[in-house]
């Protein structure tokens, strides 16, 4: 059985570059033998499916399942389906992985099982298209996009470990998604991206975020970049523009009115009224 909270420490402290990033489309009944893996690799199937074996063991996969293989391994591939097979394959190469003790889990083929997150494929479909950026920044927007899918990845198994939907989620799940808001506030959040994140519906992630925080999620959003907003006020003579481009705001007026509704005040009274106290 992977320890998912093991597998994500693994992949958030590693040393590792992304190697190549494919999209393939399988016929119906077409035939795989003997492929060998040259680096380690996670497959993502997006719809139909498939069986594969390697070694003595059978791994039936279909969206909301994902793959891994280390390298040096003979694959066998069937497409079970009546439909066409489309999945992604994730490469990765590791830094100097056996000058040090890294654990051994990357050197097993094994199954996780997310369930189906269309975020996931719409990230690897973006991780595809940026996969030959140059420079820094390109490579950083790869890792960037890597990771978020296999954060979406791990928390989707660790919920379907904790009873699946069938079950209400715990307070610490909410407690993760409000974690999660705090260190994100300043980008473009939705409600449907904050529930599939955390492996919910939207109906239901609202309803449980209500109940544990007395906050709509999105209203939680406003109320938290309202905050920040207000520190920096308080701290600096900041231009109101810059401002609202650090909690998430690209129009300066939109986020002066959303202020003005929660304070009482313009953010530049709000500026002034904050001076003349502190003198």
């Amino acid at each position: 059985m992977i320890d998912v909270d093991e597998l994500a420490e693994m992949f958030a402290g590693g040393s590792y570059d992304i190697a190549e990033v494919h999209r393939f489309v399988i016929q119906p009944g077409n035939v795989l033998r003997g492929y060998k893996t040259m680096k380690h690799g996670l497959l993502f199937p997006v719809r139909g499916e498939a069986r594969i074996r390697v070694d003595n063991a059978t791994y039936d996969l279909q969206a909301g399942s994902i793959f891994h293989s280390p390298p040096n391994k003979l694959l066998h591939a069937h497409v079970t389906s009546q439909s066409e097979y489309e999945y992604y394959t994730v490469l990765y190469r590791f830094n100097n992985l056996y000058d040090t003790d890294s654990p051994s889990t990357f050197d097993t083929h094994f199954r996780l099982e997310p369930g189906v997150h269309s975020r996931i494929h719409e990230h690897l479909a973006m991780l595809l298209h940026h996969m030959h950026s140059t420079g820094g920044i390109g490579k950083l927007r790869v890792k960037e996009l890597f990771l978020g899918i296999m954060h979406q990845v791990f928390v989707g198994c660790k919920h379907r470990e904790s009873g699946g939907s069938d079950y209400p989620p715990d307070k610490k799940a909410i407690e993760e998604a409000v974690s999660y808001i705090n260190g994100h506030y300043m980008d473009p959040l939705t409600l449907d991206e904050l529930s599939e994140l955390h492996a919910m519906s939207p109906k239901r992630f609202s309803y449980f975020f209500h109940k544990y925080t007395g906050f709509r999620p999105i209203d939680y959003v406003i109320h938290y970049r309202m905050e920040r907003a207000s520190e920096l006020l308080k701290i600096g003579e900041f231009p109101i523009g810059d401002i609202a481009g650090s909690v998430g705001y690209s129009n300066p007026l939109y986020f002066s009115r959303i202020f003005k509704k929660k304070f009482g005040l313009s953010p530049s009274a709000y500026s002034q009224k904050q001076e003349h106290e502190n003198l």
